[in-house]
């Protein structure tokens, strides 16, 4: 059994819902997150010719702004960077495709969260040990899906078996921008590209909230 995740680029309005959701669930402070919404955005816009000041044409604008918002948390990747390089074996991948660290055997090196291109896992200064999105394994224990996906007010995010999730959403890719290339870890992660990040992937762009996100 596999999980992951999809995300629909074309429907998140950048809420930050599901962050929120993940927090209050997991009850995790203002330092600390397990999913981000990430805004990305660029683009150039100019006022073209010598038109006269005041005249339709002087204020016509040509545009090429674009912006959008990426949810994102572990992907609960095939071929995981943290489980690589992890000297104790505590991050792990589960029976159902989880990826998570073992309190018991964590020693808060910091190996996963500089090996992670998805900066998935962090160090809980309190616990002094790895912590991060282990997919809600408690919640899918009862029946129940991972909280940020019940959150979405646009329904934007789905959980589940990632072949079947590739089935039911052929469009979907495995990264946009500002991403690694999905043959860093082999993602579980599917997303349905607006045409912004069409936009992007040709001209670029950059992550407006640096600050906000703690990458």
């Amino acid at each position: 059994m596999t999980f992951g995740f999809f995300f629909d680029n074309t429907r998140c309005t950048g809420c930050k819902t599901c962050e929120m959701a993940c927090k209050d669930y997991r009850d995790l402070g203002a330092e600390a997150m397990f999913r981000r919404v990430i805004d990305y955005e660029g683009g150039t816009w100019e006022r073209p010719g010598a038109a006269s000041a005041g005249t339709e044409a002087g204020m016509a604008v040509a545009t090429g702004v674009f912006a959008y918002h990426l949810s994102l948390a572990c992907n609960h990747c095939g071929d995981p960077a943290c489980t690589r390089v992890c000297p104790t074996g505590a991050m792990h991948k589960d029976d159902r495709g989880l990826v998570w660290p073992d309190e018991r055997k964590c020693i808060g090196c910091g190996y996963c969260t500089m090996a992670c291109p998805y900066h998935a896992p962090f160090i809980d200064q309190h616990l002094k040990k790895s912590s991060k999105c282990d997919g809600c394994r408690a919640r899918l224990d009862e029946g129940l899906g991972p909280v940020c996906v019940e959150a979405c007010p646009v329904r934007a995010l789905e959980w589940g078996d990632p072949a079947e999730l590739a089935a039911r959403h052929p469009g979907a890719v495995r990264s946009i921008l500002p991403l690694p290339p999905e043959d860093a870890t082999w993602p579980n992660l599917f997303i349905l590209p607006s045409p912004a990040a069409a936009l992007a992937a040709q001209v670029g762009g950059h992550i407006a909230n640096h600050q906000e996100i703690q990458v």
